[in-house]
């Protein structure tokens, strides 16, 4: 579904991003992880279109996207869970919803896919006509998969979906992207909460300044020695 192939980005003269190549195939969950400042993130921006690779390119279902702009790129079936949820605070929980779902198909199945996120979160149901900046972190969270999920993404993307969350409404977070690949979704996810993504995860890419220096099937790496020690404090 997503092919990377050698990219290279930068913010301004800094190079963040060094020949980073990886792929993700349908249905499967795919992890970046590694250390604050590896790169992971910048990774998810570009993939999305927020960021421009100076070399390299990305593929979406064999389609190249070097021209296409992030905002098209929802129209092709993806979508952006951002960092720290980027929820309209003054907006209601319902408003933040059906901006997941401004155009296209995402428009026209708008209240049938409304009900679904009510059935993943049904706390949302019930706060709906709250104002989200209102909501605890954890449920800023669901609104901000929920919005995802609004869009009918082919491919949803996680950036640090656990950041901030106390360890029970962690859990409940990734229960949740569970369920979503179990619905048939494709998921690319970026955690610092290493243990908790491998588990979910088919496959991961380790991240190290910029580079991948490590890829394999999620068990797999959460068994390895260097993984365990470099991550996990083991």
């Amino acid at each position: 579904m997503l092919e990377v192939r050698n990219i290279d980005v930068y913010y301004g003269d800094v190079q963040v991003i060094r020949d980073i190549s990886f792929e993700v195939q349908r249905g499967e969950v795919v992890a970046l992880i590694g250390a604050n400042g590896a790169g992971k993130s910048t990774t998810l921006k570009t993939v999305s279109g927020l960021l421009r690779p100076r070399r390299g390119d990305i593929l979406f279902e064999s389609k190249p996207l070097g021209g296409v702009p992030a905002y098209n790129r929802i129209d092709l079936g993806m979508a952006l869970c951002p960092e720290a949820r980027r929820l309209f605070v003054e907006m209601t929980v319902e408003e933040n919803l059906d901006m997941g779902s401004l155009r296209g198909e995402a428009r026209r199945q708008r209240q049938a896919s409304k009900e679904m996120v009510y059935a993943l979160f049904p706390q949302l149901r019930q706060r709906r006509r709250q104002l989200s900046g209102t909501l605890s972190g954890g449920e800023q969270q669901m609104v901000a998969i929920g919005r995802g999920l609004m869009a009918l993404p082919k491919l949803l993307m996680f950036d640090e979906p656990s950041l901030g969350l106390a360890p029970i409404l962690v859990r409940e977070i990734f229960d949740v992207i569970r369920k979503i690949r179990s619905e048939g979704a494709t998921v690319l996810i970026v955690e610092q909460n290493v243990k908790q993504t491998l588990d979910i995860a088919d496959r991961a890419y380790v991240l190290e300044t910029g580079r991948v220096v490590r890829q394999g099937a999620g068990r797999d790496l959460l068994n390895d020695p260097q993984v365990k020690a470099a991550y996990l404090g083991l």
